[in-house]
């Protein structure tokens, strides 16, 4: 059996297409996976920035947080010094009603000794008129 070369060619050709096809499929093959990687570090960075904006947020908040309770602090710091200015202005209120009403007390003293002495000057001059 003799080989007839344009047959021979022929099967070249049909191989040499396969193979151009198996090259032709397998960059497709590559392309698809190339574009799934992009793809997939697309939605990585997306996500990587939702996360990043997630943390922001975080830090944001913290620091009202941080304001917040800095705010609070002072305001207790002042009621504490109010209530403390409070209690030194009470006592003094409370001793300034001491000496109100023990120097109120004196002179209803005074008083008490002027009526009586005013009553034995009474009675002595109703006593030398009779």
């Amino acid at each position: 059996m003799s080989v007839d070369p344009a047959m021979n060619g022929g099967t070249a050709a049909a191989q040499g297409r396969g193979v151009t096809e198996s090259h032709l499929l397998s960059a497709e093959s590559a392309r698809n996976e190339a574009e799934e990687f992009r793809r997939l570090a697309e939605e990585a960075r997306v996500v990587r920035d939702q996360h990043r904006e997630a943390l922001e947020l975080v830090r944001q908040e913290r620091e009202q947080l941080r304001e917040a309770g800095e705010t609070a602090r002072v305001a207790g710091e002042a009621a504490r010094a109010a209530a403390e200015e409070a209690r030194h202005a009470t006592i003094e209120a409370v001793h300034a009603t001491a000496e109100t009403l023990a120097s109120t007390l004196e002179n209803m003293k005074v008083a008490e000794d002027m009526r009586r002495t005013l009553r034995d000057i009474r009675d002595v001059t109703t006593r030398e008129t009779h």
